[in-house]
């Protein structure tokens, strides 16, 4: 006798009840964090601690914009935190080595610029020309970048960032509003004008759809996916070259829990794992939650290791209601 299993089925009502718990239920949450930390901490919503948290928010909205470029391709990019450190560490070396003076910042950048780039060039031929799996061929380079970076320093933090870089990109403000604030804010405009109306940016979807379908139309799969390794990698870099202006120095460990981060994040913003699938505001909205859920727990002075605890319960609850909406 055999056994076979019947799929399940939802009736329609309770499937449209379902579908608008899970298209909302990220904004309901959100507002109920901010609720609950304020009425627990006075101190969170001072402007002061406002500022911070947007400016915080800046070096995962970075990263996790790229990670969902990645998984709208139907592809993971390990490689990110690793990314974060090696441009943290070489801007530091260069810049201190400039000196102080407007070379230090137009270096600093250009030298985060060709890092992200160097590292998306190589994620990108390993996984398009190659046909590595992402999830392989990222965690290969993951090694090859933090090996590279603890060689650099010998383990030890880089020093000596130039004032003049640190002021501009890590507590400076223009017009009131934090430097990483406006440059965060600017990439994200640039990420939603090029994921909705630029037509590599549109390909992306449909690769991550359906792949052949997307090659028998005309799509160059391997081009757009190298150019998504490529835009993640650059996005990474630019965090990185941030966190070093911020803390003034660069390190080999400095982006490790950044991975983890910006897939909880892009996931619960509604980014599939399984490509085709994701919105930037809704990706923003997923980095806030994860900036007010840190820095509220920090301010009641939760356990390092509780705060990992809470934000593993996330990311499985984002896989959980990213797969009930493949369901539906």
């Amino acid at each position: 006798m055999s056994l076979t299993t019947r799929p399940i089925v939802i009736p329609e009502k309770t499937r449209r009840v379902l579908s608008s718990l899970t298209t909302y239920l990220l904004p309901i949450l959100f507002v109920g964090l901010i609720v609950f930390f304020a009425e627990m901490e006075p101190r969170f919503i001072d402007l002061a601690n406002i500022a911070n948290v947007s400016r915080q928010s800046v070096f995962l909205l970075l990263i996790t914009l790229g990670q969902m470029i990645v998984l709208i391709n139907a592809q993971l990019d390990l490689s990110v935190g690793a990314t974060v450190a090696i441009t943290s560490v070489i801007v530091a070396t260069v810049t201190s080595r400039i000196g102080e003076g407007i070379g230090a910042l137009f270096g600093g950048v250009a030298v985060a610029l060709v890092v992200g780039l160097g590292v998306g060039l190589l994620n990108g031929a390993i996984v398009s020309l190659w046909r590595v799996p992402s999830f392989m061929a990222t965690l290969g380079t993951t090694s090859i970048l933090t090996g590279t970076a603890l060689l650099i320093t010998k383990g030890a933090p880089v020093t000596g960032v130039p004032f003049s870089f640190m002021d501009v990109l890590g507590p400076g403000n223009l017009f009131g509003i934090p430097t990483p604030v406006i440059i965060g804010v600017a990439v994200l405009l640039l990420v939603m004008l090029f994921m909705n109306r630029i037509p590599a940016g549109r390909n992306m979807y449909a690769i991550g759809g359906n792949v052949e379908a997307a090659r028998v139309a005309g799509i160059s799969v391997r081009r757009t996916t190298l150019l998504a390794f490529v835009l993640c990698s650059v996005f990474a870099a630019l965090a990185g070259m941030l966190l070093a202006a911020r803390l003034g120095s660069g390190e080999a460990s400095l982006g490790a829990s950044y991975v983890m981060l910006s897939i909880a994040a892009a996931v619960l913003g509604g980014t599939s794992l399984f490509g085709g699938e994701g919105v930037v505001w809704r990706v923003l909205l997923g980095v806030l939650f994860m900036g007010v859920l840190s820095n509220g727990m920090n301010l009641l002075h939760i356990s390092s290791y509780v705060q990992e605890i809470v934000i593993g319960c996330v990311l499985v609850m984002a896989v959980g209601l990213e797969r009930l909406r493949e369901k539906l």
